[in-house]
């Protein structure tokens, strides 16, 4: 297994993950038929535009045989509420391989080039159901607001975390 930066040819691998991770993390939390709508053509086109974006950092996760298992981004956003503060804004992994560490090596990446961007401040958002909250608070994250979003019609609760010492954090990721 290997973590790499993403490339624009990983579009559809990336694609592929982002549709079958949010079908098996969000059941029970998002509409059946928003996420049996979710479309690898659809996420695809998105994942190729993110990928051209260079304020985006993409980093993928890779089995043996060369397949995408996982992936995670960060992007500074116009919203950012904080100066020097930049985003976790995707880590999703495929049910089978979760569990195993990739995760960890995922979210650590990001953390080496938040650092390199010498951000000060780091944020992510979660659905309050959706347990990988634990997994971001093993690491170090505090709950800092919750919000409201709209999915498929329903309305849920967004955690928003947050991190302020960033070594800390690749500390505890590198353990």
């Amino acid at each position: 297994m290997i973590i790499r930066k993403a490339t624009l040819k990983d579009a559809t691998g990336i694609g592929k993950v982002h549709v079958d991770s949010w079908r098996t993390t969000y059941k029970h939390i998002v509409p059946d038929d928003y996420l049996n709508n979710l479309s690898y053509e659809q996420r695809t086109e998105l994942w190729a535009q993110q990928l051209a974006d260079s304020n985006k950092y993409i980093v993928v996760a890779e089995n043996d045989l060369g397949d995408i298992i996982g992936f995670a981004s960060a992007s500074k956003r116009d919203t950012n509420p904080l100066p020097n503060s930049n985003y976790v804004e995707t880590l999703y992994l495929l049910e089978e391989y979760q569990g195993k560490g990739i995760g960890k090596q995922l979210l650590k990446d990001l953390f080496v080039y938040f650092r390199l961007k010498n951000d000060q401040t780091i944020f992510v958002e979660v659905l309050a159901e959706n347990n990988t909250k634990y997994f971001y608070e093993h690491f170090g994250a505090t709950l800092n607001t919750s919000l409201q979003v709209t999915i498929g019609g329903k309305v849920l609760e967004e955690l928003v975390y947050e991190w302020n010492d960033i070594n800390k954090v690749v500390a505890l990721l590198s353990d």
